[in-house]
């Protein structure tokens, strides 16, 4: 994906907008993020799990299938969505996750506000308007628009940035060799800055369930689960893989992979992602491992 503006620009404007101004967006916007979408494919995300995306006007049957979510339910004329289905695989979320938070960033660089909204989409308006198949799943959907108060929506992005975004700091995220070794900026080197990216991106509930682990020039990717979260407990107990219970946290796995890779190929550090656990990082309880950037 092209940007217009640099990745860590994109990043730290982004916000959840959950108000639109009344009005359709632009036919050029629109235009440019199809064609931001049309490049999607599942030779652009890590895992190369089939991924499709569409951009669609909002309609009442869209909001009404968005009553379900809780806070999430309050969005407030949203002009558009970004609407979306991947095929099943091992790591399917993780690249849904990925491919949806690239068009988030390429909504950003147009100058539209967006908002994540993950749940249960499968068999609701929005799956009959991409036409999901039987071997497809949506876990989320993005509204996209123009943000309500330009304004108020520029204040509390400085105050989300003077706060560090109410996000995890670097020793409870980030660790050297091992877990419980914590990762410095030094000893991070060329990948402080991508991590840092990384220590911002978005999660359900601002979780942050990533957790990276810097052995030389390989980072190993794994996911701390949080307790109660859809997905995990309820789905092993099932013995399925039901899209009635997205595994969100998987999703918020892919978001994280977005920001690392998009920053790390702007910044020119170039890796290939594998999916070899290692032996010595050694994972404490609730921690999965997802995948490694091998540099």
């Amino acid at each position: 994906m092209i940007y217009d503006k640099r990745v860590a620009e994109l990043i730290e404007k982004r916000f959840s907008c959950r108000a639109y101004a009344a009005q359709p967006i632009a036919e050029e916007t629109q235009a440019r993020l199809r064609d931001a979408i049309g490049s999607i494919s599942g030779s652009t995300v890590p895992f190369g799990t089939p991924v499709r995306f569409r951009l669609i006007a909002a309609s009442d049957d869209d909001r009404a299938a968005l009553k379900g979510l809780g806070t999430y339910g309050f969005i407030r004329g949203a002009s558009g969505f970004i609407i979306g289905a991947a095929g099943r695989g091992t790591r399917d979320l993780e690249d849904f996750g990925y491919a949806m938070e690239t068009l988030i960033l390429a909504s950003t660089d147009l100058g539209l506000g967006s908002c994540w909204l993950g749940g249960t989409f499968t068999r609701s308006s929005f799956a009959r308007r991409i036409r999901t198949s039987g071997d497809e799943h949506m876990p989320a959907v993005t509204a996209v628009g123009y943000a309500a108060d330009p304004e108020r929506a520029r204040r509390g992005l400085l105050r989300r940035v003077t706060r560090g975004a109410n996000r995890l700091p670097w020793e409870n995220l980030f660790f050297d060799r091992t877990f419980g070794v914590p990762l410095t900026r030094d000893r991070a080197g060329r990948f402080a800055e991508v991590l840092e990216l990384v220590r911002l991106a978005p999660s359900a509930s601002n979780k942050q369930p990533w957790r990276l682990v810097k052995d030389e020039q390989t980072l190993h990717v794994y996911l701390e689960r949080t307790p109660g979260y859809p997905g995990s407990l309820v789905t092993k107990l099932l013995g399925t893989r039901d899209s009635a219970f997205p595994d969100i946290q998987r999703v918020d796995m892919g978001i994280a992979i977005c920001h690392f890779d998009l920053a790390s190929r702007e910044m020119g550090l170039t890796g290939t992602w594998v999916v070899e656990e290692p032996e010595r990082a050694k994972p404490p309880a609730r921690t999965e491992y997802v995948a490694s950037f091998v540099g």
